[in-house]
């Protein structure tokens, strides 16, 4: 049964100008996201950026509450998979959530995510 879904498009052009700021990538990525993503370019930054967006609009609650960290996106057999932590975690249990599928895409210009919570 679908619970939520959520999706969030971001110009690329925005995350660039922010991917080199040890601040912003602390505050919106795990130490492993941060990992994987300094080898990329910054349209798979854009990509996690929205991803977490998504989840977090699937989850009912978007960021009111949870911290970006708690929300980590990591690839399995490169598919993106979501993995929750701290209280996006305590929201999902509560309200039912025990698996949540991601899309995530870009274009030149745009990173775009689609998310889908399932119980």
């Amino acid at each position: 049964m679908i619970i939520g879904v959520g999706t969030d498009i971001i110009e690329i052009k925005r995350v660039e100008k922010l991917i080199n700021n040890t601040r912003f990538m602390e505050k919106f990525f795990t130490s492993g996201e941060r990992e994987y993503l300094k080898l990329k370019k910054a349209e798979s930054t854009a990509g996690y950026f929205c991803a977490k967006e998504a989840v977090s609009k699937a989850l009912g609650t978007g960021f009111r509450g949870i911290k970006f960290t708690d929300i980590e996106i990591i690839k399995v057999n490169s598919a993106p998979k979501v993995l929750l932590h701290g209280s996006a975690l305590d929201i999902a249990s509560r309200i039912g959530i025990k698996n949540i599928s991601i899309s995530i895409s870009h274009c030149k210009e745009y990173a775009v995510s689609c998310a889908v919570a399932e119980g």
